[in-house]
């Protein structure tokens, strides 16, 4: 009886001990970052002989470091507008019309979310149609990766909003945009949410995508600007890793505030009822 009492507990305390094996990269990129040269270098977990905090102040006075920041949030925001919306309408259209050529049209999404991106054909289409190296040519792109997943999502959780509520708006007199616009998406707000928080992440971390079809310096990401800056200062770790911490808590601070609604949005249409 003892032994049934207390082996929830320890595989408790298990999951707790591998779930913190993750934090271990993390504490070594921000105990590295106030290291010298020497001991930076070392790649240590322990404590600096000595704070180095000017590691920091070499990684502001950088000029390119405020550039890459607008374009990391300006792409993000952006691409999070155009998915939200294209998916949001492609899911209500594919949940609520139906029939056969959707279904199709819905499969085709599925098979985005399997198929990988193949870059050498996007990068002459986007030179075909004269747009290569533009912020609208990289919205384009990740609006086309992320789309599949968001309307995976979307479909699954429209089939819990009743149809009777649509049927209702259109008695009254409402329209298909208006009942989009004021009826459907107030509900599925949550898994908006859900959606924008991974569309951020996976914008804000990407580092293929610019690589290949930016070639303009001044519209690099924050994390060319990354690759960028490990190759001029790649004999001092210290300010690498403090130019990582910088790049990194934007996005880390918006995961840990909006993680709840990560779970809830991805839980909200498996139940019906």
């Amino acid at each position: 009886m003892r032994s049934r009492k207390y082996s929830p507990l320890l595989l408790e305390l298990l999951a707790i001990c591998l779930a913190l094996l993750i934090l271990i990269p993390f504490f070594m990129i921000f105990i590295n970052s106030f290291k010298d040269i020497r001991e930076s270098a070392l790649f240590g977990l322990s404590l600096p002989s000595n704070w180095v905090f000017s590691n920091y102040e070499e990684v502001f006075n950088q000029d390119n470091l405020l550039r890459g920041f607008k374009n990391s949030f300006m792409l993000s925001a952006l691409v999070v507008v155009s998915v939200n919306l294209f998916a949001s309408m492609a899911a209500f259209v594919i949940q609520r019309r139906g029939g056969k050529f959707l279904q199709g049209v819905y499969l085709a999404f599925i098979m985005g979310l399997i198929v990988p991106v193949s870059i050498v054909p996007t990068i002459r289409l986007m030179d075909l149609l004269h747009i290569k190296g533009s912020y609208l040519s990289i919205i384009m792109y990740y609006t086309a990766v992320l789309l599949p997943f968001a309307v995976f999502l979307l479909v699954g959780f429209i089939k819990s909003v009743p149809r009777e509520l649509d049927e209702a708006a259109i008695l009254e007199g409402c329209g298909y945009f208006r009942l989009y616009f004021k009826i459907i998406l107030p509900l599925i707000s949550t898994v908006l949410v859900t959606v924008s928080i991974v569309v951020i992440v996976s914008v804000w971390n990407d580092f293929f995508g610019p690589f290949y079809l930016v070639t303009d310096s001044t519209k690099w990401t924050i994390v060319l600007q990354v690759f960028n800056f490990v190759t001029l200062y790649s004999t001092n770790w210290g300010v690498v890793f403090a130019f990582m911490i910088v790049v990194i808590t934007p996005v880390l601070v918006i995961y840990l505030f909006l993680q709840r609604y990560i779970i809830d949005g991805l839980t909200a249409g498996s139940v019906k009822g």
